[in-house]
């Protein structure tokens, strides 16, 4: 091995660390956030930033950043579904459940994208393991919802319990829609051809969804009820760099060094790693339940992420998700 390929080698390398543990940490920085600031208040606050100072650099680097009506449109619907539909449902449904939970039903995407994809648009379709992962996926979503869902069905539970545990069960519910709002956005994204470049439009997307984020915000009167202490601010500024930027930009480099399907390999990756550190960091439980559904959904998004597809014409370019974890 050359000194060029030990490099080219070291630098993948680092790139999947980084996207590995960056955006399996933001659900971790989510749970945090949420404890000080409202969720649409967060989303604001965030999105906004990254996508100004993501943009301000793009234009500063040659990049072209103007979009015609057209384009803006529909930057502006995907980046609500994707980061006002979905990001938001996963702060909000963070504010009840384990961070580690949270990511293991937002890990419930790729199912989501191989259902809508072959079912609802006819295009690509799963083959062979992919359809046992999808059964595995079913199968793990309940394996995780159980126990909230035990209590209010098994005769002898205590109010407290049930209530709790139903409240649990409908942030789950809640986040199983942001996971489908995302699933949508992503498909839409897929199939878009645009004249600017991933991350130009990624900083659109943050933008437009953060004005709509700040205006829910505002409307709901979250200024007077937001606590901007020096917790929360750092796990802002963490999702902002990190989960933003950092994760992304090594994300994008991935995608034009390695096979696809390499990269992929986030989607299973980063439910782990959320999960580690929200029982290190927070000392969330983790229970039978958490690691029997971990391994089953783990398993479900490999072998559907990996499994040979029935495809269709692909677009003639393709928009990237923007952001983190449930791309």
């Amino acid at each position: 091995m050359t000194a060029a390929e030990r490099q080219h080698r070291f630098r993948v390398m680092t790139a999947f660390l980084l996207v590995y543990f960056f955006w399996g940490s933001t659900y971790l920085a989510i749970r945090i956030a949420v404890e000080h600031i409202p969720p649409f208040m967060l989303g604001g606050t965030r999105f906004l930033t990254a996508g100004v100072l993501m943009l301000a650099y793009c234009a500063l680097t040659g990049r072209k950043v103007a979009l015609s009506l057209a384009e803006a449109w529909r930057l502006a619907y995907i980046g609500v579904l994707l980061l006002t539909g979905g990001n938001m449902l996963l702060a909000y449904s963070e504010e009840v459940l384990p961070s580690g939970l949270a990511a293991l039903i937002v890990a419930t995407v790729p199912l989501w994208v191989a259902l809508i994809e072959g079912f609802i648009l006819k295009g690509d379709r799963l083959r062979g393991w992919g359809w046992l992962g999808l059964f595995l996926g079913i199968v793990g979503l309940v394996v995780l919802i159980w126990p909230q869902f035990a209590p209010m069905v098994i005769p002898g539970s205590s109010p407290a319990s049930a209530a709790q545990n139903s409240g649990m069960l409908f942030a789950s519910g809640v986040l199983l829609l942001g996971s489908l709002s995302w699933s949508i956005g992503s498909i839409v994204s897929r199939r878009s051809s645009l004249s600017v470049g991933p991350i130009v439009a990624t900083g659109w997307e943050m933008i437009f969804a953060g004005g709509v984020n700040l205006i829910i915000s505002l409307v709901h009167g979250d200024l007077h009820t937001t606590q901007w202490t020096a917790r929360g601010i750092s796990a802002v500024v963490y999702l902002i760099i990190f989960g933003s930027w950092v994760g992304f930009t090594a994300y994008i480099w991935l995608l034009e060094h390695v096979p696809t399907p390499k990269v992929a390999t986030y989607a299973y990756v980063n439910p782990v790693v959320a999960v580690f550190l929200g029982w290190l960091i927070l000392h969330e439980r983790v229970d039978r339940y958490i690691a029997l559904g971990t391994a089953v959904i783990v398993a479900a998004v490999a072998l559907v992420t990996s499994s040979k597809l029935k495809l269709s014409p692909a677009p003639k370019k393709q928009v990237l998700p923007a952001c983190e974890a449930e791309a």
